[in-house]
């Protein structure tokens, strides 16, 4: 989602207020004709922003699932990485306790 989407937005709305007020100013056809005109070009402009819209909505949902299975695959790499680890440890530490077994009957004798 960059700031791309949201710049064409507002250059499209811009565009299509100018080009209605130049519309306005140099019509040559009658009122009726000239707000005809205007109702078609609004009717295209809202078309174009719901399509736009529409879009970018998808797009934000598709990077949110994304970022949830990203996040998801994640943690469980991370739990799977700390039971590799804590198995690890107690390993460790159940040697320590058998050195430090040893030496203490090696001491009481």
């Amino acid at each position: 989602m960059s700031n791309n989407t949201g710049n064409s937005l507002i250059a499209l709305v811009t565009g299509a207020v100018i080009g209605a007020g130049v519309g306005i100013l140099f019509a040559p056809d009658k009122g009726s004709k000239t707000r005809s005109k205007l109702k078609e070009g609004y009717k295209d402009a809202e078309k174009d922003f719901k399509k736009k819209f529409e879009s970018l909505s998808e797009e934000v949902k598709n990077k949110f699932a994304t970022a949830k299975v990203d996040f998801e695959g994640s943690y469980e790499d991370l739990l799977s990485n700390m039971s590799y680890k804590t198995e690890d440890v107690i390993s460790f530490l159940e040697v320590k306790l058998a050195e430090l077994k040893d030496k203490n009957a090696k001491l009481q004798k």
